[in-house]
This record gives C-alpha cells, structure tokens and sequence, in this order.
C-alpha cells in the first residue's frame, strides 16, 4: 500500500500539469451521483407495492434524510479529515474516498432487500457521505497547487465533475432500475450494487493518476506576487488560527445562504417538476430535467470560477445574491396554477443552478486568496461544514 503514500505521487521533471485534471474530474463525477439521488425517491416509496405505495412502504420525508445525511457527512468528513489530507497527500485520500463511497452502495443495497430504512442511512448517508467529504477536497488543493496562476480556473475544473456527476448517475440509474425491474421489484437494490461497482472503477483511475507537484515548481514564465493587493494575501496562514477570523465565518454565512437556495431544488428536483406539471412531465422526462440541472451546475461551476480571476470573487458573489434572488422569487409563478409554463421553470432553474454551482468553485480560490495555501484543503473542508447545515436547511424548507 506503499504506493498510495504522499511521495510516489510526485511528479517528475517535464510533468504536465493538464494530466492532473482528469485524475481530478474521475473522482468528482463519481461523488456527484449524490446530485441524481432524487431519481431513487419515488421508487424507494413503492419497493413494497412496486407500482404504488403500499401502508408499510416509507414516504418521502423519510427517504429525503438520506441525500441530508450524505450532505452532512460530507462537510464533516472534509472537516474531520482536511489536515490530514494535507500529509498524506491526494491519492491516499482519494482511494479512502472511493472504498468509502462504493461501500455505501453496497450497504444501501442491503437495507433494500431487508428493507430497513436505516442501513440506508448508514451506507449512503454516513459511509457514502465520507466519501464524498475526502473525495470532494482531495483534488482541489492539489489543482491549486498545479494552477497558482488560475486559482479560479483550477477550482472550477475540479469541481465541475462533481456538479456534472447527475449526468451520468440519473440516466444511468434510470436505465439500470428499468433493467432489472420485474412484477415483484423496483430494480432499486441491484442499481446500487452494479453503480457502486462501475464507480470504484472510474475513481481508481483518478487514483492512479493523480501527482502532486515537487517542492520549488512554479508554471513557466510566472512570477508569484509579492506586492499587497486587495483581497489577495501573499501570507500562508495555519488552519487554526483561520478558524478564529472573521473572514471565515463571514465567508461561511455566504456559502451556507448560496447551497441551502440551490441545494433545495436539487434534492427534490424529479418529484418537484412532476407536480407543479402534473399530467403533463413524467419520471422520464424529470429524469432529462436532473441530467439539464446537472449540466448547468456543471457549466456553472467553470464559467464562474474562471470569471472570477478576472472581476474579483466578492464581485462574483454580488452577482449571485442579487440575480438569484430576482429568479427565486418568480420560480413559484411558473407552475400549472399560475404562468403554466416549463420553457419559463427549466430556464430559470438551469440559470439558478449554474450559480450554485458557482458559488462551490468559486469559494476554494476565494480561500487561497485569503489565507494561501499552506493548509488549503483543512480550510476548505471546515468552511464546508456551512454545506452540511445547508444540506438539511435547504431540502427541509422546500419539502
């Protein structure tokens, strides 16, 4: 196990640093699946009555606490495990990730053929949930390090995978239920089974591939600031002491707001359509609107970030509060009772989720800005803890 230690993944002289991204997008579509997890609500509710709910099948409240939980353990694994990260380097971290989250599936699967709703909380929510945490922090402090020249620019490639990771998870677990559905079973327990396998595959590969960059490098032709600029320190400040300035608890009211606005739809993004639209969107068709959901968040996350390193990451985050406030307040008018128009609900949803999206990408290079990057990735994961508390706001206010 040797191999997965800090100094084998070192890169050699001549490495380039675009090799590194894909070993990072491997890890974050795989964890991203928990943004699809809606698919698996209705279909939980009916593992009794298969076509229908039956009195002793769970409800909806119930199956929500699963995607909190995972929400939850995922800011306080990163927490937890964000310093250690930083010694043990990427690719140990990375493999603890993808056991974790694998395990979780399997677990799951467990908890539906005995149908105990708590095996589900424990696979899916606490062990898959820890994965998510080690798997989400493990790549960005890594392209960070590989991009000090576009912070922006690297977080918001690494990140992306985890928004675009409900485009390959709902379709995918869409096809696998229809698959192994029959008369008497959803299908749901063997999508777990085959899902948790082909992600272990896909994460190994990142795991395999990651490198970190040799103590001294810097990019080609770019010299480190070292004059004062606004906003940008040229200090690397310990996580501890991080942990007691106002700027990161003021940086965690920001990120807490912006997920628990987005995270709310997302969490109920398949059930949430089907009604406002009822007769007219099926679970297909929900399904198509988590993939576009998906592909926003994912595009927003590197349009905004990348943005970012041009007009400022506080003038970044104006922009959010302020237009995603506006389309907030006209979301609910769109429904079958009021406007009756899909065209106008997907539009601004995908605009509400590419800014969610954003404000995650964005929020690392807000961090090295502030505070270096010494212990970037501890400081990332506690500031993450704002999604853990998001990922039970969000979802309870809008179910």
């Amino acid at each position: 196990m040797s191999f997965l230690d800090r100094e084998r993944s070192i890169a050699h002289p001549g490495y380039s640093r675009w090799l590194v991204p894909p070993a990072a997008l491997a890890i974050h579509f795989c964890i991203g699946q928990v943004y699809s997890f809606s698919v698996f609500k209705i279909p939980l509710t009916q593992l009794l009555g298969v076509d229908k709910s039956l009195p002793g099948d769970w409800e909806q409240t119930q199956i929500a606490w699963i995607f909190s939980l995972a929400i939850v353990m995922l800011g306080v694994s990163a927490a937890v495990f964000g310093k250690w990260l930083e010694g043990a380097g990427p690719r140990k971290a990375m493999f603890a990730a993808a056991v974790c989250f694998t395990l979780g599936f399997y677990v799951s699967y467990l908890g539906v053929i005995t149908h105990e709703l708590w095996l589900i909380y424990f696979g899916y929510g606490v062990i898959g949930g820890t994965g998510l945490g080690l798997g989400y922090i493990s790549p960005v402090s890594t392209l960070i390090k590989w991009f000090p020249d576009r912070p922006g620019l690297a977080t918001g490639m690494a990140i992306m995978g985890f928004g675009g990771g409900a485009m390959i998870g709902s379709p995918l677990a869409i096809k696998l239920m229809a698959h192994f559905r029959t008369a008497g079973d959803v299908g749901v327990g063997k999508t777990f089974l085959v899902m948790g396998t082909l992600y272990f595959l896909l994460m190994m590969f990142g795991v395999f591939t990651i490198r970190v960059p040799r103590d001294g490098w810097k990019p080609e032709n770019w010299a480190p600031v070292t004059k004062p600029q606004a906003m940008i320190t040229t200090h690397n400040v310990d996580v501890n002491t991080v942990f007691g300035t106002k700027q990161f608890w003021l940086l965690w009211i920001v990120l807490c707001t912006n997920v628990s606005a987005g995270i709310g739809i997302l969490e109920q993004a398949s059930p949430m359509i089907q009604e406002l639209f009822k007769g007219s969107i099926g679970p297909v068709a929900a399904g198509g609107f988590v993939g576009l959901l998906s592909l926003f968040n994912t595009a927003g996350r590197f349009f905004w970030a990348s943005a970012s390193d041009f007009i400022g990451r506080k003038n970044t985050y104006y922009v959010f509060f302020v237009v995603g406030a506006l389309l907030y307040f006209v979301l609910p008018w769109t429904g079958a009772d009021h406007l009756n128009s899909v065209v106008l609900f997907v539009s601004i949803s995908v605009v509400l989720l590419s800014i969610y999206g954003g404000g995650f990408s964005t929020i690392p290079a807000y961090l090295r800005d502030l505070f270096g990057t010494y212990h970037v990735s501890a400081i990332h994961g506690r500031l993450l803890t704002a999604w853990s508390v998001a990922g039970v706001l969000g979802p309870v206010l809008v179910n």
